[in-house]
């Protein structure tokens, strides 16, 4: 009888995302700190062939989802290659993409061509100035050309994934529900989260996401719940009245998702995180190739999966019953 990836809260674990690199060639002021990273050498990243490994465990799991991040994930070389070899694996039914999108445009066509079949594109401002400070030297014109891309080569659905931070980008609200509006695109807004932060600097950028719903009333439109859009994501979405769009409220830190949790993350370095906030992993890289013992990793990490990351207790300063991690998003896999 096959096991099925079920922890003791009794939540099934269907969504596996895998940080193909901890490199990016932006430097988002809520990823990296100002002065930088180390980054890891090449030859700590799982290989392509150890990737495909545990993807073909955790399929006979019960896997069927697959989202590729990073870092940023099209600094790899050849990345459509690993997409064609992950989508071939009998059980994989969907492969999606977390993206800065700097270099979708130049991608686009083989990613979709060798399997992926939606996208999710960071972007934080859509004005030159303020994105080139929030990612410390990024040309927004790139990411809306690779936007442009996904809606020519058939991404379904798009998103686009928002940071909201308070007097930094929250002017930009109204803008973005525009979006929704005249085109097919899904606009997630996301809470600042405290991941990696070793001091209360978040705070200052946190916007709970009541704020969106504001901006909607202050607009004249009252947002519509609506279903939620395909993918394997939190977000609670809303649709403004006549939009072909919609947008999604992501709130980790105000109103967390745990409950309703189906996802795993493969680090780059080859780490199984059964929660993104707290430090527990556990290396797969000496058990490819032992097929009970990988099988048996995957539970042990699942095992120790907590019933909630309590984000919302360090927003309040109040004490955690597990130790956060001290990674930083980019190293973790978005």
């Amino acid at each position: 009888m096959n096991r099925t990836l079920t922890d003791k809260f009794g939540r099934v674990h269907d969504y596996l995302r895998i940080s193909l690199t901890d490199r990016c060639n932006l430097r988002c002021v809520y990823c990296m700190p100002e002065e930088g990273m180390q980054f890891m050498e090449n030859d700590k990243h799982l290989t392509f062939d150890e990737i495909e490994a545990v993807v073909r465990m955790a399929a006979k799991l019960g896997v069927r989802r697959l989202r590729l991040t990073g870092g940023e994930p099209l600094v790899r070389p050849n990345v459509e290659k690993l997409v064609s070899r992950l989508s071939a694996i009998p059980g994989i039914e969907d492969i999606a993409l977390t993206t800065n999108g700097i270099f979708l445009a130049q991608k686009a066509e083989k990613l979709r061509k060798a399997g992926v079949t939606r996208v999710n594109i960071s972007l934080d401002s859509m004005k030159q100035e303020r994105f080139a400070k929030i990612t410390r030297g990024g040309d927004v014109s790139k990411v809306l050309a690779g936007l442009e891309a996904s809606f020519r080569v058939g991404f379904n659905p798009i998103k686009l994934n928002v940071v909201l931070m308070n007097r930094f980008n929250d002017d930009e609200v109204d803008d973005f529900l525009r979006m929704t509006l005249e085109r097919e695109v899904h606009v997630r807004f996301i809470e600042y989260m405290p991941i990696g932060h070793d001091d209360n600097g978040w705070r200052d950028l946190y916007l709970p996401l009541e704020y969106v719903k504001e901006r909607c009333e202050a607009m004249g439109m009252t947002p519509e719940p609506t279903q939620s859009v395909f993918g394997n994501g939190p977000a609670e979405y809303f649709r403004l009245p006549g939009a072909k769009g919609s947008f999604g409220l992501i709130h980790p830190v105000s109103d967390h998702f745990c409950e309703s949790c189906n996802r795993l993350r493969l680090t780059a370095d080859g780490n199984i995180k059964p929660c993104l906030f707290w430090q527990d992993e556990f290396n797969v890289r000496k058990y490819i190739g032992d097929e009970q013992a990988l099988e048996d990793l995957f539970f042990r990490a699942l095992d120790i999966k907590p019933e909630s990351h309590e984000m919302a207790k360090v927003l309040f300063g109040e004490e955690l019953s597990h130790e956060p991690t001290v990674r930083r998003m980019s190293q973790i896999g978005g």
